[in-house]
């Protein structure tokens, strides 16, 4: 695996597609409205299953069975493929809130999760992390023993996260660096921007605060043992995005959760990269946004331009119907269980 620093440039895929194997919600049905999004539409995206007596139903000899159907959860993972000439490598995104849902959406989707070279994680919070050990057994359940499949996590790792209502309401921990290594993960403690998988995707570092309007979340907080007390974390400073190229196109921005901003995000793709942005991918977290944050992150974002707006996890129906609004025809949401070809 390569793990150059950000001086390196992005290769140029000729491809891109996603399966998202975690989100909030979960739609068979509608289509894509963006031109530059393919996905299967009114469930013919749901694997099919033979019929053991066609003859008992009238010639079908196909059956699309309800538990061949995902099943939405809040967090996100994205197994994500990127390819180039003969190469195909694939990037896991985050790994969901629990090993349960992971497993079982895998396993509808008919996933080949050897097929992940790397497992990538955006931030330290459960919806992110709750699945990766089973991500990393599944990853290396048909690699040779010598070929363990790469989690690459920030070093800032709390041993607990939580908000702070009248009193501190905790998450449940995210697994330890310990834990990732006893279960067969390479580990990779990477807090600067890199490259990885044959320059194919790069790693972002934590994200410049540049907008004074991105104050992430109100009410975090973080308790280390060491300190034995729990102190304001409003800013999730670690977390980190993946991006890769395509060939003709520009950027394409995966983002777990947008607590360092939107906008933030964006403007440091740039940095590391000046190609234009195409696409922008995942939780925006503008759920539970003022009307002023959403309006000035929806300004800022039409001075972006990119072609394609996929959110999804913690953006919220407000934001979605303010890009549907503003910025007609450029959104197709993400949704649990379906596949995304990027073109």
């Amino acid at each position: 695996m390569s793990g150059t620093t950000a001086s390196v440039q992005l290769a140029e895929l000729d491809s891109l597609d996603f399966h998202v194997l975690i989100n909030d919600e979960i739609d068979q049905i509608s289509p894509s409205l963006n031109c530059n999004v393919r996905h299967a539409q009114s469930f013919a995206g749901v694997p099919l299953d033979e019929v053991a007596d066609p003859s008992s139903r009238g010639g079908a000899k196909m059956e699309m069975p309800m538990h061949n159907i995902c099943c939405g959860a809040h967090g996100l993972s994205l197994f994500i493929t990127a390819k180039l000439g003969t190469q195909e490598r694939t990037l896991l995104f985050d790994a969901g809130p629990e090993a349960g849902f992971l497993e079982m959406n895998a396993e509808r989707m008919r996933l080949n999760m050897s097929d992940i070279d790397v497992i990538f994680l955006s931030h330290w919070h459960r919806d992110h992390s709750g699945g990766l050990l089973s991500a990393i057994s599944l990853a290396n359940k048909d690699k040779p023993s010598h070929a363990k499949v790469t989690v690459d996590v920030h070093p800032d790792r709390p041993d607990f996260r939580g908000i702070m209502f009248r009193e501190p309401i905790s998450l449940q921990a995210d697994p330890t660096f310990a834990e990732i290594e006893a279960k067969g993960g390479e580990l990779s403690l990477s807090s600067q921007p890199k490259t990885v998988l044959g320059n194919m995707f790069m790693i972002s570092g934590s994200v410049p605060r540049q907008t004074d309007y991105e104050g992430g979340i109100p009410g975090g907080i973080r308790y280390m043992s060491s300190k034995g007390a729990w102190e304001p974390d409003e800013l999730i400073s670690e977390e980190r995005f993946v991006m890769c190229k395509i060939k003709g196109k520009g950027l394409v921005i995966f983002t777990g959760c947008s607590h360092a901003g939107l906008i933030n995000i964006a403007k440091h793709a740039k940095s590391l990269d000046d190609s234009p942005i195409y696409a922008i991918i995942g939780g925006y977290h503008l759920a539970d946004a003022s009307n002023e944050k959403m309006r000035r992150t929806m300004d800022d974002l039409k001075q972006l331009e990119p072609s394609i707006l996929m959110p999804g996890h913690c953006t919220g129906w407000r934001f979605k119907l303010l890009i549907e609004h503003e910025m007609p025809g450029q959104m197709a949401p993400i949704f649990g269980g379906t596949k995304y070809e990027v073109v």
